[in-house]
């Protein structure tokens, strides 16, 4: 079929036609990144040929393929295909999200298996959904995701009512455990263990910790702890000052 190599459209259109013009020359023709928009939605459109899947992946991942075309077809992608699109530089970030939100949905259905290849494997907001499952093979594996990123953890940790092995685990984890960021949000966490909110107080800056002392921030029986650290902070600050002083005149 040298006909798939030919530049003008209505002659690509018309192949679509030829009963002769099966799934393998379709999807050589597809593998062509040059092709016009309107033989995109042509083959969009005719039912037919999206019976194929080989068909419906390619034209999916086509980067002319049209925003709606994409947004139709991403559901029907297999899981792995799902993962494969999101990581794709040319793919637009609509569709990239778009793809992810159908990653996500399917996370209670896989088995374990795949759960840990995504965990090593998929994009960030993929990882960060995978933190919250509570499975510590996976906890641990997401954690370590190089496309994790801050951002997802803070928001699994926004979530209430966690598993407190899930603050534990992001509370041990040598990079994560680092960022301010998360600290103040493990200290916020209801579920985050009072040994670890109390190991993190020293470090957190006053303005911080006099906003999370204020009422209805944190439970009652943190705030005294929050209060006790302000207090320290202040008196050490009082006796410093004079010394400054001293140094001074």
């Amino acid at each position: 079929m040298a006909f798939v190599h030919h530049s003008s459209a209505q002659v690509l259109l018309a192949l679509l036609d030829n009963p002769a013009f099966e799934e393998p020359f379709l999807v050589l023709l597809l593998s062509r990144k040059d092709l016009p928009a309107e033989l995109l939605e042509e083959v969009a459109r005719r039912k037919n040929l999206l019976k194929s899947y080989k068909i419906k992946k390619v034209l999916t991942f086509h980067p002319r393929a049209p925003r709606l075309v994409g947004l139709r077809l991403l559901r029907d992608l297999y899981l792995m295909d799902l993962v494969q699109f999101s990581l794709s530089p040319s793919v637009s970030t609509e569709l990239k999200r778009h793809a992810e939100e159908y990653i996500i949905a399917r996370l209670p259905q896989i088995p374990l298996g795949q759960r840990i290849t995504l965990a090593r494997r998929g994009p960030a907001r993929v990882a960060g959904a995978l933190i919250t499952t509570g499975n510590a093979q996976v906890l641990a594996i997401a954690l370590d995701n190089p496309r994790l990123t801050e951002s997802q953890v803070l928001k699994a940790l926004s979530r209430e009512k966690l598993s407190p092995s899930i603050p534990q685990a992001i509370a041990a984890h040598r990079k994560w455990s680092q960022m301010y960021n998360v600290r103040l949000a493990l200290v916020r966490n209801s579920s985050t263990p009072l040994a670890i909110v109390l190991s993190y107080l020293p470090h957190l800056t006053v303005v911080d910790l006099r906003e999370l002392a204020s009422p209805g921030i944190l439970p009652d029986n943190l705030r005294k702890y929050l209060q006790v650290e302000i207090h320290k902070r202040m008196s050490a600050s009082r006796k410093l000052a004079p010394k400054e002083d001293e140094l001074a005149t």
